[in-house]
């Protein structure tokens, strides 16, 4: 095994080592004080003890769905960089998060929220598979080029429908139950949500993987990347092979989650040094550093209490953004060097 690949095995041996530590952890963290052991005996044993109760019922989903949600969003901000050659693309470019988000806005707005806990994320899953396939059928046989522009477009509109929805809710609940939606929660998940969101998830996590030798070759360009034998477009494409994993992955995410926002432009870019910046061996430590940051972020809106618990997409927003400030000034010093 070469250096680098020694080096790529220890950092994805010590992330995922942080994730086991940072699991129990979250296990462990909550307003209630429940002793972790004892919990855990109870749950074995089969009691419906308060301590089982919790760690079970609410600190379980909410642990497992941080994991899931920040591995999508960082893997796919690694794939979408590597893809379109662009270290500022993110999840939110293909315009899914957006339709998911509308989808999401328009089952409040009509109230069908009061039937059933599943209306809200069935209707966010359904409002990202409808931008997915909207996205795919304008683009087609279109270059990298034209998959940027149109979901530039797709995220424009979504963000003005989503807009014009919240301009017509005729309740102020409702209008403060869809801004506290927007700005992304794990809170009173339920494994519920863990199924809605875990087939998506698998399915577009595999369906980018898939794409790793392809984003190895893209480095080189294009046209060496047909000539080395892959196949760009088509429905067995390699860009509708990226299109539609990130879609399912990062649009079953936003469905029970809301919007999280700076996961997929942060962790790529903190760990691309450390993988030789080679896209494929990005992927893996993308993933787990994306589950680090939402289990830490997840944990940290728990204990910190502000008269009321942070959302966890506030708080990412609030570390992602000075990141990329001292990333603009780092940049800055090293023109004018």
């Amino acid at each position: 095994m070469s250096r680098l690949g020694r080096e790529l095995t220890l950092l994805n041996a010590v992330l995922f080592g942080i994730i086991l530590v940072l699991c129990i952890a979250s296990l462990m963290s909550g307003e209630a004080h429940v002793v972790f052991l004892h919990a855990l005996e109870d749950m074995l044993a089969g009691k419906h003890s308060a301590g089982a109760i919790i760690v079970m019922q609410l600190r379980l989903p909410r642990m497992l769905l941080a994991v899931m949600v920040g591995g999508t969003l960082g893997l796919s901000g690694a794939v979408l960089q590597g893809y379109l050659r662009n270290s500022l693309a993110d999840p939110g470019i293909l315009g899914v998060s957006g339709g998911a988000t509308l989808g999401a806005v328009s089952v409040f707005y009509t109230g069908l929220m009061q039937l059933s806990i599943l209306i809200l994320p069935l209707g966010g899953l359904i409002g990202a598979l409808c931008a997915a396939l909207l996205l795919i059928g304008l683009v087609g046989q279109g270059s990298v080029l034209v998959l940027l522009l149109a979901g530039a477009a797709l995220s424009s509109f979504t963000a003005a429908l989503t807009a014009l929805v919240l301009n017509l809710v005729p309740s102020p609940y409702a209008s403060f139950e869809i801004m506290h939606w927007l700005m992304g929660s794990f809170t009173d998940r339920t494994f519920t949500h863990v199924w809605i969101c875990l087939p998506g998830v698998i399915l577009g996590t595999v369906l980018m993987f898939l794409s790793a030798r392809y984003l190895d070759a893209l480095v080189l360009g294009e046209d060496v990347a047909e000539t080395l034998g892959f196949r760009l477009h088509g429905l067995k494409g390699v860009q509708t092979r990226i299109v539609l994993g990130t879609s399912l992955a990062v649009g079953s995410c936003v469905a029970v989650s809301g919007v999280i926002g700076f996961v997929g432009l942060v962790v790529p870019h903190l760990l691309r040094p450390l993988t030789g910046y080679q896209p494929s061996r990005l992927l893996l430590p993308s993933f787990l550093g994306g589950a680090v940051l939402l289990l830490l972020a997840d944990m940290t809106v728990r204990l910190v209490s502000i008269g009321g618990e942070l959302q966890v997409g506030v708080l990412t927003a609030l570390v992602g953004a000075p990141f990329f400030f001292a990333r603009v000034i780092l940049l800055k010093r090293k023109a004018l060097s």
